[in-house]
């Protein structure tokens, strides 16, 4: 059984502020990163109880380049560095039995999301796809499922597990932290997370099964607000995309993963 594990940063337990995640932070980043890591490490030794025998890791969080070797698993191979096409789905194809994602987040304007954002937030404030206002999670799960693949277990914040049991309702989510605003959080320790984390992995590659993958339906059509005017008017010279209003551009195809590259393009053209 081969995994897929996309992993990201601020849903990692014990973060709660932007600095605990910014590699220019050489006091707190450093021990984050570690606690990063060792989470999915967890994911990966619980998976393999399962019987999964074969690890893709792709380091999704900012630079990307911020899982520690040490702490993974020998075994496993993972995708680092930036800019890569597909972004936090880089790798994912039709070959993988299930998709996980560890540390993820709340999207932009959730209540109580730590640190919440939707790819940049400095740029997006809005992602909607066929009417549904999308977190990474959900569009990178449309992702795995244009291939066939299910996700079958997220961890992050409680705000974000909430959302995702409507949209994701077989897929396994572990709750690390509550968020209190955007810049704090009652959280798990690191240990108990992993402890939690692992037992979790297990269980829902037990249930593999059971799940299935998300899709959107053609014909479709992304709505993209950023979070100025002058970001949409970069975006809106792209060929294909149709201005909306000041700050929304709209982008339609039946090909979910050129509207997931669309919207690549479009946060880094922003930003």
């Amino acid at each position: 059984m081969k995994v897929y594990v996309s992993c990201d940063m601020e849903g990692t337990a014990g973060v709660s502020v932007w600095r605990q995640c910014d590699y220019a932070n050489t006091t707190e980043y450093p021990m984050y990163r570690r606690y990063m890591s060792q989470e999915v490490a967890a994911v990966v030794e619980g998976a393999r109880a399962a019987g999964a025998t074969e690890f893709l890791v792709n380091d999704s969080h900012g630079s990307m380049v911020n899982l520690l070797w040490d702490e993974l698993p020998q075994d496993v191979r993972v995708i680092t560095g930036s800019r890569k096409p597909s972004s936090m789905t880089e790798g994912l194809g039709p070959g993988f039995s299930a998709a996980i994602f560890t540390g993820y987040h709340a999207k932009a304007g959730d209540v109580d999301g730590v640190l919440g954002h939707t790819f940049n937030g400095a740029t997006i404030f809005d992602v909607c796809v066929n009417g549904v206002h999308c977190s990474e999670a959900l569009m990178n799960a449309a992702m795995a499922g244009y291939h066939g693949v299910p996700v079958v277990m997220v961890s992050g914040d409680e705000a974000l597990i909430s959302e995702l049991r409507i949209q994701l309702p077989w897929a396994t989510g572990i709750a690390v932290k509550r968020g209190i605003g955007k810049l704090s959080a009652e959280t798990l320790s690191p240990a108990a997370a992993q402890s939690i984390l692992r037992a979790a992995a297990t269980r829902a590659l037990e249930r593999v099964r059971e799940a299935r993958p998300f899709t959107f339906e053609p014909p479709i059509s992304m709505e993209i607000t950023t979070t100025q005017v002058e970001h949409a008017d970069f975006i809106a010279d792209v060929p294909g995309i149709e201005r909306v209003s000041g700050r929304t551009i709209r982008y339609r195809s039946d090909d979910f993963p050129a509207v997931y590259r669309m919207l690549v393009t479009a946060y880094r053209l922003a930003a």
